[in-house]
């Protein structure tokens, strides 16, 4: 087991006992899925990056910080997918919005870049799994470099 491994297995067991099941599937399609090129880290909650050796320019705010493009974190009323290409890519938010009204029923609670789920049976870890695989990091590096411009 790797030291995030450890670290990650922790956070998780620190949850309440009803979301540690739900967080456990969501990384694992997380993991599953993940292109080539994201590392899975551990901040405060689990995290998907482009890590600094690919991508030395990280994070433009905070230059030394790897460039993120998910977190998974369980808040008091939810477990949230922050997923920033869903912010950063129009035609991916309609995709996904789309397929969450087919496979789920209803439109996911969402902000700009996140999806709540506050109903831990109506998690679509499949269609999670699919996103996931929607950007490889150069597409993301592409969009996230042309969001800055």
């Amino acid at each position: 087991m790797t030291e995030t491994d450890t670290a990650i297995a922790t956070y998780i067991a620190s949850l309440p006992v009803e979301r540690q099941d739900p967080v456990r599937k969501i990384r694992k399609a997380i993991r599953d899925n993940l292109p080539t090129g994201f590392k899975e880290v551990m901040g405060t909650s689990p995290a998907y990056v482009v890590p600094l050796e690919r991508f030395p320019a990280g994070y433009h705010c905070t230059p030394s910080t790897p460039l993120a493009l998910m977190s998974l974190v369980s808040q008091k009323n939810s477990i949230t997918l922050h997923h920033f290409g869903l912010y950063m890519n129009p035609a991916l938010l309609q995709w996904f919005t789309a397929q969450y009204a087919q496979q789920v029923g209803g439109n996911p609670d969402m902000g700009k870049g996140c999806v709540r789920f506050k109903k831990m049976e109506q998690i679509p870890y499949k269609l999670i799994g699919e996103l996931v695989a929607k950007i490889n990091v150069e597409k993301y590096l592409d969009s996230y470099q042309k969001a800055l411009e």
